[in-house]
This record gives structure tokens, sequence and C-alpha cells, in this order.
């Protein structure tokens, strides 16, 4: 039955389940729910009715299900299998165990985390995690140090570059992150009505800014320093009060490292503006702390695991090591600002800022994460502390 690719369904992922994995007794009662991941897969919840036992299924079709104009290679899950299982050596416990991958039915079978929560959606009701800033920072200082040719020998490098090459991934976040927010030459941008005047002037009418999303565009497509996951935002991580996991890594390819570091600060600023617009100001003031323990546990970890783990001679010439954070911090400021307007204004929106009911509020909100995000771009190179990067949210914060 499995020997041709098809969508499956709830029933034939339980009959896929019995049929090719080992996880459950052979004659278990099973149960399933698609429980979905919103734009790109198909998630199935394949649960015993007897035990306490269930896994994930998680299959890739040929399109993307936000759109059908995304055409996607069914090779992402393979890639994300093997990414995961590589993050795992790298910083065991942050991501969820991976346990077979099937290149026929482009699917791979993993752990249940239904004793964890979105993110996202927690964080939209208030909730607050501890751990988070120290749990994330570990993941990305070990996932993308780790990765680079400053720790790795360069030909072994160049082997997982090539391994993990992800062209048609990459090219939604070259349409969607680093283009179409900047111009009215596309009909996929979705504006929120009360801002269109403002998006006009502000994005599609400032050429000094789009003349440096070109210059960021060309360095994201070209610069192949570590193995980022691609796709780092508070909807691609679980959590629970004592634990954090790290999912979704199929954006995952070689590029630069501060993708994925601006990205976790990008959607901390939604956070923000959300509390904002609420008037919650306990939880406001927990998230600007985060923002800034995010950027400076990175910063901490990133020097202390160099001095470990660096291999390459010239990694130890003095300074240097000062010198390639601060190109990592200049890369972080500038997708910042690049998450921060394409999910304001592109086709990929974020509860956090849609949910806002009052539509002056939500134009407030907007407006604001905009102009933190044009100041990350082009400004870039500014901001090399957690202070540094709060205080263009505080900034903006006072000009509406």
């Amino acid at each position: 039955m499995f020997n041709e690719y098809f969508t499956m369904s709830e029933e034939q992922a339980i009959q896929y389940a019995k049929e090719k994995l080992t996880i459950f007794d052979e004659n278990e009662a099973l149960a399933c729910k698609e429980i979905g991941d919103g734009n790109l897969n198909y998630i199935f919840k394949v649960f015993s009715t007897e035990s306490d036992r269930s896994i994930i299924i998680k299959q890739s079709g040929p399109v993307a299900r936000i759109s059908d104009e995304f055409k996607l290679s069914p090779d992402r899950n393979r890639i994300e299998y093997e990414i995961l299982k590589y993050q795992d050596e790298l910083a065991p416990g942050l991501v969820p165990k991976v346990y077979q991958y099937d290149p026929i039915m482009n699917c791979t079978v993993m752990d249940d985390l239904s004793d964890h929560v979105i993110m996202r959606t927690e964080m939209i009701n208030r909730k607050q995690f501890p751990k988070f800033s120290q749990d994330i920072t570990d993941f990305m200082v070990k996932t993308l140090l780790l990765t680079t040719d400053v720790c790795l020998e360069h030909k072994h490098k160049k082997d997982l570059v090539k391994n993990f090459i992800n062209p048609e991934l990459c090219e939604i976040s070259e349409d969607l992150v680093y283009t179409e927010p900047f111009s009215d030459n596309n009909n996929r941008n979705d504006v929120f009505p009360p801002n269109t005047a403002w998006v006009e002037e502000h994005l599609y009418g400032d050429d000094a800014l789009k003349l440096e999303t070109a210059k960021l565009k060309f360095e994201f497509m070209n610069n192949a320093q570590s193995l980022v996951h691609g796709d780092l935002h508070t909807g691609s991580i679980f959590v629970k009060e004592d634990s954090t996991k790290i999912i979704d890594p199929e954006f995952a390819f070689y590029g630069p490292m501060g993708y994925d570091v601006g990205n976790v600060i990008a959607n901390l600023i939604f956070t923000w503006a959300n509390a904002d617009a609420y008037g919650d100001a306990v939880h406001k003031a927990w998230v600007e702390k985060t923002i800034v323990e995010v950027v400076d546990l990175f910063r901490e970890k990133f020097l202390t695991t160099w001095a470990e783990k660096a291999t390459e001679y010239t990694a130890n010439y003095k300074g240097f090591n000062e010198a390639y954070l601060e190109s990592v911090l200049k890369d972080t400021s500038a997708v910042t600002g690049l998450e921060s307007i394409r999910r304001t204004v592109g086709l990929a929106h974020v509860k956090d800022i849609t949910m806002i009911e009052d539509a002056e509020k939500r134009a407030r909100a907007e407006r604001m994460v905009m102009m933190a995000g044009k100041r990350f771009i082009m400004e870039r190179g500014a901001f090399l502390t957690g202070a540094d990067f709060l205080n263009v949210i505080k900034g903006v914060e006072s000009q509406f």
C-alpha cells in the first residue's frame, strides 16, 4: 500500500503505523488525529487507546498548503530528519527524537510533544517561560557555531553544505523575506488597510531601504556560514515550564547564522507589540527582559564556546572571535528587521499582530514593528548588546 507516494488520511496514517513501525504492539488499538502545522505539511498524531504510546508522522506534499504557487521538493523531509538527528547530537534534549524517514511516502516519524505547547500561542496568552533564554541560546550557539569552519574540518563542512542544499525553500525565503515586502510589484503582500499609505511611503517608496535589502538578499544567497534552522520563530518552538523543543527545521540550509538569531528576536518583538496593544505592562516587561537576555547570553556563550571548540588555526588570532561575533550580530540586526517587516505586510502574518481587534491599536503596533525593522536594517552594525536592541524598540514606542 505504501510503495508509491500519496497524501495520507487519518485512517491511512494508522495503517502506516501498523505496517511500517515497530513502536506499537502488533494488535494494539490505535487512533489518529491530523493536527496540522499550518503552511506546508500534514501532521498526524497516531496514538494507542490502550497505553500512553504515541508518535507523530509528518508528511510533506509536492506543494505548500498555504498556496499551490509554492512547488516544493519532498526532499525537505529528508533534510528535516537528518537535521533533527544532527541537532540532537549537538544540542541534546532541545529537539524531538526522530525514529524513521520514509523517502517513498516523504514522511518522518518523531516524538509526540503533546505535553508541550506552541510558544507563540502561550506567549499571546501571557505565559512566561523562565528557562527559554537559556535554552534557546544553548541551542543557537551549539547548532550554529559548531557547524562553521571555525569548528569543523573544512572538507567535512563543505560536504554538509552540499548535503543540505535546499533551493526550493530558500527561494521562498528569498521572495517572502527579502523581496516582496519592499515592493508593490507583486500581488501576494497583504497590507492592513489603515497602514496602506504608510507602507507605500516608508517601505515601497524608500529607495535607500530597498538598496540595503538587495545587499542583504545577496548575502543570504551566498554566505554558507553555518547550518541554520531557517525558520526559527515562536511557532516553531514547543515549550513547557521546564523544557524547550525546537521543531520544523525543514527550511534548514547553510547560510548566515544571524538569520536564526534575528528570527527569534523579531518574533519576541511581535509578542511585545501585542502586550503593548492590550496594555499588559507586566508581560511587556518580561518580553523586554527576555530580548536583552537572548542577545547577551548568545554573546557570552558564543565566545565561551569559541574558546573551547575552535579548531581552525587562524580563528585563534587575537581579536578574531570578537570581529566574527560582531559580523554575526550585524546579520542578526538585519534579519530582525526583515522578519519584523515581512510578517507585517507580507504573505505570512503572525497571530500576535492579527489578533489585535482594535484597528487603531493594530495599526500602531504594526507601525512600531515596521519602523523598528527599518532601523535594524539601516543601522545594522550599531547593535551589539541586548540593551542596544531594546533601545530601538523603546525608541519607536515613543514615536507612535
